[in-house]
């Protein structure tokens, strides 16, 4: 749902019916934010692999490391699409509820060291990237984060400002039904 023209999954064919068909055999259901980009397949399968590469490739970053980043630049862009998606998967992985809050509601005070640098960063990077410095780098590297953290951070918080950009711009809505339900949360997107 959202204000362009989709492509549903029993009108798909082609390359979008099979990439479709690949995510409801992974998820159960194909997500808003990918029927979004319904009519520009291309668009869908990259971004699809750009978001698996980032979220579950890879990284001396943790998965909940990931997912944080995620909600905290989704509240900075006031995306609730993303903040609902990326808080539930959080969730999964975050059993303190008062750790929880705080990311959602940027209270990094309340938070360690390592993560709180962290989430200032991308915070940071969200509201006022042209403000960006060799301090900020310092700053991630004084809490713990090595060069090659510091770049996912990075790419992870540029990623998710992308695809707040595409949830805000075009409309695309949410309802319960949308946030939960998903039969695999380790694959959220087309390989």
């Amino acid at each position: 749902m959202s204000w362009i023209r989709e492509i549903d999954q029993g009108e798909a064919e082609g390359d979008l019916g099979e990439l479709y068909a690949d995510i409801v055999a992974k998820r159960g259901k194909v997500a808003n934010i990918l029927k979004v980009h319904s009519l520009n397949p291309g668009a869908l399968k990259t971004h699809g692999d750009l978001y698996l590469h980032l979220l579950f490739g890879r990284s001396r970053l943790s998965r909940a490391e990931r997912e944080a980043i995620a909600v905290v630049t989704s509240h900075h862009n006031h995306c609730d699409y993303c903040i609902e998606q990326h808080f539930e998967a959080l969730a999964k992985f975050e059993k303190d509820p008062e750790r929880l809050q705080a990311i959602r509601t940027g209270r990094f005070e309340a938070l360690d060291l390592r993560t709180a640098a962290m989430l200032r960063h991308a915070a940071m990077l969200t509201s006022r990237p042209d403000k960006a410095a060799e301090d900020d780098i310092e700053c991630l590297r004084a809490a713990g984060f090595s060069d090659e953290e510091v770049l996912d951070v990075t790419l992870v918080t540029a990623y998710f400002n992308f695809v707040n950009r595409i949830a805000l711009g075009l409309g695309v809505t949410f309802d319960e039904d949308e946030i939960r339900g998903y039969s695999n949360q380790s694959c959220l997107a087309p390989v």
